[in-house]
């Protein structure tokens, strides 16, 4: 995980960008993957819903070269979830579709993540497993994008 940034959330005492970078994997996590996450984890904590899981639209906005003026690009439909554990600890999730059970469950191992006793267990047993399938998945599309890659060169000619 990045452990740059010594800033702390609203809870204190989790640097934000990491916090961010395991979100995120939550968010790229497949719904039948955190599904078998969620049933292989062993002392599963009482969920408390504090909103949704619900499903909405956000606009996607544009620019022409970088440096033009935004336009709406379009709009992408997005979940979310919040949830409370037990202990009180609160995990918040976003992700890209309408996978509503995926949502609820990356919020509740953000939760687990927050708290100290249980991020260890989250980072192996979850987010590693995310980041090793899509280093695998990208390192699949650069050897397919290398394979038609096409190297040009100019000969040079003994005329002068």
């Amino acid at each position: 995980m990045i452990k740059e940034n010594n800033q702390s959330t609203e809870t204190g005492n989790v640097p934000d960008l990491e916090r961010k970078a395991a979100m995120a994997l939550l968010a790229q996590a497949t719904a039948p993957e955190i599904a078998a996450f969620w049933a292989g984890w062993d002392d599963k904590p009482d969920v408390e819903t504090l909103r949704g899981p619900e499903t909405g639209l956000v606009m996607l906005r544009g620019r022409i070269g970088g440096g033009g003026a935004p336009f709406n690009l379009g709009e992408a439909t997005v979940t979310r979830a919040t949830v409370r554990l037990g202990n009180g600890s609160v995990g918040h999730a976003y992700a890209l579709g309408r996978h509503r059970e995926k949502v609820r469950l990356a919020a509740v191992f953000d939760a687990l993540w927050q708290q100290p006793d249980c991020r260890d267990a989250v980072e192996k047993a979850v987010l590693a497993p995310i980041a090793e399938r899509l280093e695998q998945q990208r390192a699949l599309k650069h050897a397919q994008t290398a394979a038609t890659k096409v190297d040009f060169f100019t000969m040079v000619r003994g005329d002068d």
